[in-house]
């Protein structure tokens, strides 16, 4: 009888057909390999590429849609266009330009796999026009899984997805906490990732997974045996690798023993997982008529002997993870042993889903046969297990929410924007985009502008598209930044002055292709003499190289370097303000408040003496998804530019305002100001110091005033 799909399978087949290349990202029992074949369909024939054993599971599934699919293991068994399956060993007897379309079954093996196997799929598979990954739903903190799958799939290369979205740190990669939402939103353009069809939209009727038991059984070792196998005079733990692997050995045959005895009660199909091959082999001596599949044998032998357990000649399959871990459907089984453990969750993640997957029928019963001594493996497994599932349910409900408005062709709900005005004594500020907000001031209204821009740097401080720092791209940094200079040239009057801060900014290996420095500086002075500033100087602002060294670990500032390899020596990153002037001669003269001696030391092209923790407090502006410390700009900074280039009384703007650095100097000098700002918690800090630099500057001048009085 011909079945049909379901309609979560055909829409996700659809979708993927009119993407061209896709993945499915689903759990185990949804339909993987029936997609497979109807994309395939769909495409007028291809190429599945699939583990071992595989591919007879795959030819019957072919045959429920009342398709043809052939195995084949070379180039040369071909015939005409079709729809064919071979395995991953095979890979390397066809060839790729002959073929229009590719599916990668259970394509998680693009970790597994050895590095030129891995780089041969990437490198020349990856010109079929058509290519399809479908494996079970990644682990959340493996980023190497999506990273693979991007780069062949040529939607991004994996350097370039860890750059985009992710830091490094002692644990490893992570989500930058503000990339979250950007992350999944990219990750559903090309992947379909979900555990039940109801978080696509769709009707989940018969996807329930049915309930599983877990038990453990221990051997006792000797301890005196122990001892003397590791070499050891006490037993204080497992002491390591050798130590399990003592551990392992010294139980074996009471582990064997217990093993032959609960699969010999059940009177039931088992799976046992071994770690070591004399578990399998013993045991396979002790249970008559038993499949045991081993690496070492011939590809033809491996399939026959799954082949035994799969049409019930043979009553318990034996072998290894890494053997037949990966894409075989063995639920007409659901007793699961593991005879021995590594530490290995995915491994005992990916052995437990052969059968307990969407379609079994019986309750799974899993049990784990160790020595005594082995009882912080299983803890740290099941510790891993609790934590993966929080983690993959949390990460799969945000992936499938956006995968749904895929599926559906629609338009995912645009975030509403923050929109609002505070105002105060002498200041006025905007919560929202500087681009937008420049639009709506005065022309010619603003007598100095003094600030810091992002510096290329993706998702440090929020989320929001419209955070120049989240421009995926240096260029798309240019065209945005170009629109702010544009509104600043609008509303600075003729003749007066705008400062921005800035540095260079560090090119690296994931995001730039090289390491090295992007001349930011460089880039900022073109766009502004493109809306028709004039370039009128600039300040150095010394900074500290051995802070930075500590503060970046830049390898180019580290001692070790100098007996490394000092051609990678360079010096500390200075910062720069950058002054350019709009055309025209200014209404009002500018008498700086200022005297000849600070002249003296301001007229310098380098300011020194500058303290970089000059800062207004950035501890309650911080949000838990902050990648980077908020960076102020130092105060000392600001004021000796406000006073040099600004007279008292006049208006001040910040567009990038922040945390309120520029407003708060500005007001204490005795000018208004004006400050935009996109992030929601930075606008309420800022509102909060503004409000600070008035009373301070009130307490300040009574302060004065009574002073005066009483001399």
């Amino acid at each position: 009888m011909v079945i049909k799909l379901f309609e979560f399978q055909q829409a996700i087949s659809d979708w993927a057909t009119t993407k061209k290349q896709a993945a499915v990202f689903a759990d185990c029992g949804l339909g993987k390999t029936l997609i497979q074949l109807d994309w395939l369909r769909q495409l007028g024939g291809g190429l599945i590429v699939a583990p071992l054993a595989v591919a007879q599971q795959t030819k019957d599934e072919a045959r429920k849609l009342g398709l043809g699919c052939a195995y084949v293991r070379s180039q040369g068994e071909v015939d005409g266009a079709g729809i064919y399956v071979t395995n991953y060993e095979m890979l390397h007897a066809f060839n790729p330009s002959l073929w229009d379309a590719v599916v990668l079954d259970e394509s998680s093996i693009l970790k597994s796999v050895d590095g030129k196997t891995r780089a041969y799929l990437i490198e020349h598979w990856a010109q079929v026009p058509n290519r399809l990954c479908c494996t079970a739903t990644p682990a959340p903190n493996d980023m190497t899984e999506f990273g693979n799958h991007s780069e062949f799939l040529g939607v991004m290369p994996r350097a370039q997805m860890l750059a985009m979205f992710f830091v490094h740190d002692d644990d490893g990669w992570r989500l930058k906490g503000h990339a979250r939402e950007a992350f999944y939103e990219w990750l559903a353009s090309w992947a379909v990732m979900f555990q039940l069809p109801e978080q696509l939209g769709f009707a989940g009727d018969g996807f329930h997974l049915p309930p599983i038991t877990s038990e453990q059984v221990t051997i006792p070792i000797d301890p005196a045996g122990f001892a003397a196998a590791t070499g050891r005079l006490f037993v204080n733990g497992l002491s390591g690798i050798e130590g399990r692997l003592a551990a392992r050995r010294q139980s074996l045959s009471g582990r064997v023993d217990k093993a032959v005895q609960i699969i010999q009660q059940s009177g039931e199909p088992w799976i046992v997982w071994c770690g070591l091959n004399d578990e399998g082999r013993q045991l396979a001596q002790r249970i008559h008529g038993s499949a045991l599949v081993e690496g070492s044998q011939p590809l033809d032998e491996k399939v026959r002997q799954i082949g035994r357990f799969l049409d019930h000649s043979a009553p318990v399959l034996i072998t290894k993870v890494k053997v037949a871990g990966f894409g075989l459907n063995l639920q007409q089984c659901h007793n699961v042993m593991f005879l021995g453990i590594s530490d290995s969750y995915e491994a005992y993640y990916q052995a437990i889903r052969r059968c307990w997957r969407y379609g079994q029928e019986s309750p799974v019963r899993v049990v784990i046969v160790t020595s005594d001594l082995e009882g912080v493996v299983v803890d740290n497994i099941r510790r891993k297990e609790s934590e993966h599932q929080g983690a993959i349910n949390a990460m799969v409900e945000r992936a499938a929410y956006y995968g749904a408005f895929e599926l559906n062709g629609e338009s995912k709900p645009t975030k509403e924007a923050d929109r609002k005005i505070d105002r105060g004594d002498g200041w006025q500020i905007h919560q929202g985009d500087c681009i937008e907000e420049l639009s709506t001031m005065p022309e010619s209204s603003v007598d100095f502008s003094v600030f810091s821009p992002p510096f290329l740097s993706l998702y440090s401080y929020s989320d929001d598209d419209r955070d120049l720092g989240n421009s995926h791209t240096d260029d798309d940094f240019r065209a945005m930044y170009w629109q702010v200079a544009e509104g600043l040239f609008r509303v600075i009057k003729q003749g007066r002055l705008v400062a921005v801060h800035c540095a260079q900014v560090s090119a690296t290996l994931n995001h730039d292709g090289f390491i090295g420095i992007k001349d930011f500086r460089g880039m900022l002075i073109a766009i502004m003499g493109e809306v028709g500033f004039l370039y009128h100087g600039d300040i150095t602002i010394d900074k500290n190289p051995q802070a930075q060294a500590i503060r970046t670990h830049a390898k180019a500032l580290l001692f070790k370097q100098l007996t490394k390899d000092a051609s990678w020596l360079r010096p500390g990153l200075a910062d720069y303000i950058l002054i350019f002037r709009k055309p025209g001669e200014p209404e009002h003269v500018i008498h700086p408040d200022i005297s000849n001696e600070e002249w003296i030391t301001w007229a310098h092209p380098v300011w020194y003496g500058l303290r970089e923790s000059d800062t207004l407090n950035t501890a309650e502006a911080r949000t838990e998804r902050d990648e980077k410390h908020i960076a102020p700009l130092q105060l000392g900074v600001i004021e000796r530019s406000i006073r040099l280039w600004s007279n008292p009384g006049e208006t001040v703007l910040s567009p990038f305002m922040g945390i309120g650095s520029e407003g708060y100097v500005a007001l204490q000098q005795n000018r208004r100001f004006v400050g935009i700002e996109l992030k929601p918690e930075y606008y309420e800090v800022a509102k909060k110091n503004l409000v600070r630099a008035l009373a301070e500057r009130t307490q300040l001048a009574f302060t004065l005033d009574t002073f005066q009085q009483a001399n």
